[in-house]
């Protein structure tokens, strides 16, 4: 179990268990310690009456007065009593008939015995002298087990019940009790979905001073994380300046037929691949959000120019509220890189539609060019591969730095056939 809210519950669940049923079985010992104790006293009053109602007359023990208790004269009742002398019977209870109650001698109270209907007695047994007799005389007293069972039962069953609504009680209080007290967790929770999906920069400070620490530190990454991305953009593009100037003075240097030009193009698209490599591979800032119609609007307006020279028409949809969960210039890049793509290789219609989803957004750009087979896809998506060299210029990295993009972000981008009849790009991204 790695959920502490199934952790806590099964604790609470196991400890209230045990308790109820250890506090069940003490009370139940208790009330029939109770229940027996007061059927064994009854009995003791019983004998004590029949002991002073003992007499020897010419040496023979006799009974004076018989108990006068009701449940004594109801034939095979279980309440019985009997006298005897040197084991002979001097007087019995009507109830117990012409029976007799057999026994181990000695005294003793809460024993157990059988009655002549074979019904299970509680008995009590004393043996008494009197004066002016030697005779070892005893007196037996029984009550019926069953009657006792019933009284304990009528007494068990309300406790059980009533222990088991004080446990239901007790468990919805558990549960409460966890899920109060694990509500900043699930509120910390989220913050942090608010914070990946873009709609906010740093996280709330909850109202528990225990997690007030974690949360401060993970504002602190929060914040570190956009201070190191700063730092290495800062530092990549002072790299390309660096790279860049010298090679476009080399190249204004050199005759524009001298072979070093090949050399020198191929060096600027190395060295613009492996920047923007490294750019798509380092941090990326989190709690960014950006809506997505106003990157398809201006991205169109910086290719207005080529789609106007062509006699293109580009069709859009794109919902008002759908967003991209990253940065703007990662959005610019992908969406730019596929429109500009689309539009080199269109004859005349482009189409870029957005369908936004629970937790994602699918981004289609598709075009009315020649398009490419399912086999080459894979290949188009490799750094600096062409399928067609004697088509538009381009470097060729322009596929792979949009699949680099959205991997980072935990996206995707699928080549296939557009309904157009060219090809389609679908880049799956987070929203």
């Amino acid at each position: 179990m790695r959920s502490i809210r199934g952790r806590l519950l099964i604790l609470a669940a196991v400890w209230l268990s045990v308790a109820l049923l250890a506090a069940f079985l003490f009370i139940s010992h208790l009330l029939e310690r109770f229940v027996t104790d007061r059927f064994d006293a009854e009995a003791a009053a019983i004998a004590d009456a029949l002991t002073a109602s003992l007499e020897v007359d010419d040496s023979r023990v006799e009974l004076d007065d018989a108990p006068s208790d009701p449940r004594f004269l109801l034939p095979l009742s279980g309440w019985y009593w009997q006298v005897t002398a040197e084991n002979q019977v001097v007087a019995r209870s009507d109830s117990l008939l012409d029976g007799r109650l057999d026994g181990p001698a000695g005294d003793f109270a809460g024993g157990h015995g059988i009655g002549a209907d074979g019904a299970e007695l509680r008995v009590l047994r004393r043996e008494v002298t009197i004066p002016d007799s030697a005779s070892r005389i005893a007196i037996t007293v029984t009550a019926p087990q069953a009657q006792i069972n019933d009284s304990l039962r009528q007494i068990v069953r309300p406790l059980a019940i009533s222990l088991a609504i004080l446990g239901l009680g007790l468990a919805a209080a558990s549960l409460l009790q966890v899920t109060v007290g694990l509500h900043s967790l699930d509120r910390l929770r989220a913050d942090l979905a608010e914070v990946r999906a873009g709609r906010a920069h740093r996280l709330t400070l909850p109202d528990v001073s225990e997690l007030r620490p974690l949360t401060s530190e993970i504002n602190a990454s929060l914040d570190q994380n956009a201070d190191l991305l700063a730092r290495s953009r800062q530092h990549l593009g002072n790299l390309a300046h660096s790279l860049k100037t010298p090679l476009s003075a080399l190249a204004n240097e050199l005759p524009g037929d001298h072979h070093g030009q090949a050399l020198i193009t191929r060096m600027d698209r190395l060295i613009g691949w492996h920047l923007r490599r490294a750019r798509s591979a380092g941090p990326r800032t989190l709690g960014q959000r950006v809506p997505v119609r106003p990157v398809i609007e201006d991205i169109l307006l910086v290719l207005r120019w080529p789609v106007q020279d062509k006699g293109m028409t580009v069709r859009t949809d794109c919902p008002e509220d759908a967003g991209f969960a990253g940065e703007r210039q990662d959005l610019e890049e992908m969406i730019g890189n596929l429109t500009e793509n689309a539009v080199k290789w269109g004859k005349s219609h482009v189409d870029i539609s957005v369908t936004p989803a629970e937790d994602h957004l699918d981004i289609r750009i598709e075009d009315d060019g020649p398009g490419m087979a399912e086999t080459d896809a894979p290949r188009a998506l490799i750094r600096g591969a062409r399928l067609d060299e004697h088509g538009p210029s381009g470097s060729g990295l322009g596929l792979a730095i949009v699949a680099d993009l959205a991997a980072l972000h935990g996206g995707e981008l699928r080549l296939e056939r557009a309904r157009l009849g060219g090809l389609a790009a679908i880049l799956r991204l987070p929203g």
